[in-house]
C-alpha cells in the first residue's frame, strides 16, 4: 500500500497527539471527494486497560472519532484551509452502526467521502471496515473556524 500521508504530515493537519490521534497514515485523497486513511489497533492502546480488560474492544466512539479525523484531513485539503490558523470541530454525528468488534490486531480502513459544504461547514460519510467487513458507518458533520 503506497502511504499518501505518513504521521508526520498528518500531525501539520490535526491538532491531535498521542493518545488521541487516530489515523496512521493516509492511502488515497481526493479533495472534495473522498480520504483513505488506516489506524493500526494494537493491545497498547491506553483505551485497552478498561474497556475491556479481559476482552479488548475499541470503543465504538473512537472509531467514529478515527472517521473523524480522516474527515479533518479531507476537509482541510479540501477547503484549503490554513492550519496554523484554523481548528475543525465535530459538531453532529448521524445514521452511525456498529457492525462488528475491533480488537487488537486490527487494521481499521476509513473510508471518508464528501457530501456537502456550506458555509464554514462541511457534510461527509464514513465507514470503517477490518479485512473488507464493515465495522462501523456513520455521517459526519463538522464545523470550522478560527483558533482561538
Amino acid at each position: 500500500m503506497e502511504t499518501l500521508y505518513d504521521i508526520q504530515k498528518i500531525m501539520q493537519y490535526l491538532p491531535h497527539r498521542y493518545p488521541f490521534l487516530l489515523i496512521d497514515r493516509v492511502l488515497s485523497l481526493e479533495p472534495k471527494q473522498r480520504i483513505t486513511a488506516l489506524k493500526n489497533v494494537t493491545f497498547n492502546e491506553p483505551f485497552f486497560l478498561g474497556h475491556f480488560p479481559e476482552i479488548p474492544v475499541m470503543p465504538g466512539v473512537l472509531i467514529v472519532e478515527a472517521m473523524g479525523q480522516a474527515g479533518g484531513v479531507l476537509a482541510f485539503e479540501s477547503l484549503r484551509l490554513d492550519k496554523h490558523q484554523v481548528l475543525i470541530y465535530f459538531t453532529g454525528i448521524d445514521k452511525v452502526r456498529f457492525r462488528r468488534p475491533v480488537v487488537p490486531g486490527d487494521q481499521l480502513r476509513l473510508e471518508v467521502h464528501w457530501v456537502k459544504a456550506r458555509a464554514r461547514a462541511v457534510k461527509m460519510a464514513g465507514t470503517a471496515t477490518v479485512d473488507d467487513q464493515l465495522v462501523a458507518e456513520a455521517e459526519l458533520m463538522a464545523a470550522y473556524g478560527e483558533k482561538p
